[in-house]
């Protein structure tokens, strides 16, 4: 199966919250392995190397190579805890990767012709994206990078569901699978701020030349009232 990086670890054998404070103060970032039907494994990961191999999108929805001593093991990423206010990383969660084992992952979602499109070119429309990634399921060597979705037919008021996006061979749609047909991508109107009504005071009215005064109420006679 295709790798894209090389991620180097080591075993840990110390566990809990003052062994992991341990490590990070070494610049290393506590890791578990798991899945692949054997028994997890608790790693230590290189916490520069790891950092920067998370600036590429492509590290959270390819297939790692991961290093352990001399030998290589196919693994995913599964979930990243960070610090909440530090750019620190602070555990990581890997799986292991069988090339006959179905994987689920979340891959992103590449839009490509939004100022073309008819809703927006023509239409004057505007193109919201409703969704960023999507969860597929699929064996490891299907695993796509990214999936594209084109936007360029996609008129005014029109809504692009995820059972419209063409996928690779052997790839299928979580959501879809459980039943869940949601919106990826849709054009509407824009926006037009109703005006409000202006109000006119009597004051104002009065206040303008050449306007006719208010009608005064008088009270009647003390004779009409009689009749």
């Amino acid at each position: 199966m295709k790798t894209y990086f090389e991620l180097a670890a080591e075993f840990r054998e110390d566990q809990g919250k003052g062994a992991s404070r341990r490590l990070r103060h070494l610049g290393k970032v506590p890791a578990i392995l798991y899945g692949g039907r054997v028994e997890p494994s608790a790693l230590a990961l290189d916490h520069a190397r790891l950092s920067h191999l998370m600036d590429d999108e492509r590290f959270y929805s390819t297939i790692l190579s991961l290093k352990v001593g001399d030998q290589s093991q196919a693994a995913v990423l599964k979930d990243v805890q960070r610090h909440p206010w530090k750019n620190q990383i602070l555990h990581v969660d890997l799986q292991r990767v069988l090339e006959d084992e179905p994987i689920r992952m979340k891959v992103p979602l590449h839009f490509r012709g939004g100022a073309e499109a008819i809703g927006v070119r023509t239409q004057g429309g505007l193109l919201s994206h409703l969704r960023n990634d999507i969860e597929v399921l699929c064996l490891p060597r299907n695993l796509p990078e990214y999936i594209e979705v084109d936007v360029s037919a996609l008129e005014i008021n029109q809504v692009l569901q995820l059972s419209d996006l063409p996928m690779p061979e052997g790839v299928q749609v979580a959501e879809l699978l459980a039943g869940r047909d949601a919106p990826v991508a849709s054009i509407h109107a824009p926006r037009v701020e109703e005006e409000a009504a202006p109000v006119v005071e009597a004051t104002a009215a009065a206040a303008t030349p050449g306007a006719a005064p208010a009608a005064e109420t008088k009270e009647p006679a003390k004779g009409d009232a009689k009749k």
